[in-house]
């Protein structure tokens, strides 16, 4: 970015909840192939039906708040924004304006380039999400209106992301925390995860905001990170050409990667917000909020200094360890088994994830057990198989999850320890390689790693590393 101007960047995050039903009705949230079947009169908005709150999405609310450090407030108030679109069919979407229910959080993020940095978070609040405008390939538009009423929360960050690479982290960290507290699956691609960003510049230093624009229809984390980008580009390529920002909301086109206008941005006073008449004001007392607080798990930041600090691991591990808390979970279950915390964080971090993102699974479909696992890593530690036995019982374990001791025995793949037999494999391939044995004995060590590996491939991989060494030494002195 030209280093005259300063990007100021707002986040707006919603996140679909993971209720059982509907924030108003008793409608199931799961998702139905039959387009406008999972509705009825309250979702629908017929005339004189009455919406009542789902408890569970205000305690999910609550949750989110007390993980991103906000004030939650004592009382809150749902307002109608009224809006016209084919796919809202009441006319406008219940929602929270002036009293939101959780203000004034923050978390952090920590750029590659300096040092951690607090972003704020200026509300989060309830409402519920609309129907689906589906544009066929002719002229015509298709409303599916089984999304009408899902529980969403939106989480409205401060003006604090200055570069779309602080976005990308703000988000990400987002996605974290709604995943480890269980109240969303965090997914973009599906729209359970959803972010508009609002983007403005100004000369470096100024205290006046710019003039700022909304991008919509990124659908992905690389999106919104290419996205802002682009769009900071483009405002600066405007002011120093003499033209000026025109408000107005954007719409992401990923394959072309530009963004395209879609209307004039909205103002807060064009949704003519007032209170909904139909639902009382939400109150949570203290009693509440505590026994809401007891059902935080331990959050990321959290879990990520205790695997430092209790399992002596490397930051990098920690950090991929604890990316999810299945992930954290699963390793936790490997060390239950073996004090070995970083071999057990190497096999995690390699060949589980590996296997994880090659495949496109997650990690509770993981064919084999952290128990396993664990079991494995003590074979290795033990020295009752080496690292490359390992690595071929892991294979195995692949297939079938069987008990990893079981395979060795069965397999016969225990290491060989028996001085005898190895001394049998050494003496055999120092008598067909007489070149490399003259080699060592004038002086070129170097060759003593040609000795090792045939070893290790005559026994395959059997013959214990530590004795290979020791009679090889004294075997090629001789």
């Amino acid at each position: 970015m030209n280093t005259k101007y300063e990007a100021v960047i707002g986040l707006e995050v919603h996140a679909q909840l993971l209720t059982e039903s509907k924030i108003f009705c008793g409608c199931s949230t799961r998702f139905v192939k039959d387009p406008n079947s999972n509705t009825c009169p309250v979702c629908l908005g017929h005339p004189g039906v009455l919406p009542m709150l789902n408890k569970k999405v205000v305690e999910y609310t609550v949750l989110m708040g007390l993980a991103t450090n906000c004030k939650i407030n004592e009382q809150s108030v749902f307002a109608r924004k009224n809006y016209f679109y084919p796919d809202l069919p009441k006319g406008y979407q219940i929602s929270q304006y002036e009293e939101p229910i959780c203000e004034n959080g923050f978390i952090e993020v920590n750029p590659k380039n300096g040092s951690s940095k607090k972003i704020g978070i200026t509300r989060i609040h309830m409402e519920e999400d609309a129907g689906k405008s589906i544009h066929d390939k002719g002229a015509n538009t298709l409303v599916d209106v089984n999304r009408c009423g899902i529980p969403l929360i939106e989480i409205v960050s401060d003006p604090d992301i200055s570069s779309a690479e602080e976005a990308y982290l703000y988000l990400t960290k987002i996605r974290q925390i709604v995943q480890y507290l269980g109240i969303c699956d965090g997914n973009m691609e599906e729209g359970s995860l959803r972010c508009d960003a609002n983007i403005s510049i100004r000369i470096k230093g100024d205290s006046k905001f710019g003039v700022k624009t909304e991008i919509k229809n990124m659908n992905s984390f690389r999106n919104v990170e290419r996205a802002i980008e682009y769009e900071i580009n483009r405002q600066i390529e405007l002011i120093d050409d003499g033209d000026s920002v025109v408000q107005q909301t954007l719409l992401w086109d990923a394959d072309s990667n530009e963004a395209y206008p879609m209307r004039s941005k909205e103002e807060a006073h064009d949704y003519r917000y007032f209170p909904d008449p139909d639902l009382m004001p939400v109150l949570i007392d203290e009693k509440w909020k505590n026994d809401i607080r007891k059902s935080l798990p331990e959050l990321p930041e959290i879990k990520l200094k205790r695997f430092v600090s209790d399992f002596s691991l490397p930051l990098y591990d920690s950090e991929i360890l604890t990316q999810t808390r299945s992930l954290a979970q699963y390793y936790e279950e490997v060390i239950s088994v073996t004090d070995d915390y970083k071999m057990a964080s190497n096999w995690v971090t390699g060949d589980v994830l590996a296997i994880i993102n090659d495949k496109k699974i997650e990690i509770s479909d993981f064919p084999v057990s952290p128990l396993n696992l664990g079991k494995l890593i003590n074979l290795v530690r033990s020295g009752k198989i080496s690292g490359k036995i390992a690595k071929e019982v892991f294979q195995i374990m692949l297939q079938s999850n069987s008990d990893p001791e079981q395979i060795v025995n069965e397999k016969n793949l225990a290491q060989i320890f028996d001085t005898s037999e190895i001394e049998e494999i050494i003496k055999k391939i120092i008598e067909t390689n007489s070149t490399q044995v003259s080699e060592y004995r004038s002086g070129k060590e170097k060759v003593f790693g040609f000795f090792v590996g045939q070893v290790m491939n005559e026994s395959k991989g059997k013959a214990n590393p530590a004795l290979v060494n020791e009679i090889l030494k004294k075997m090629l002195s001789t």
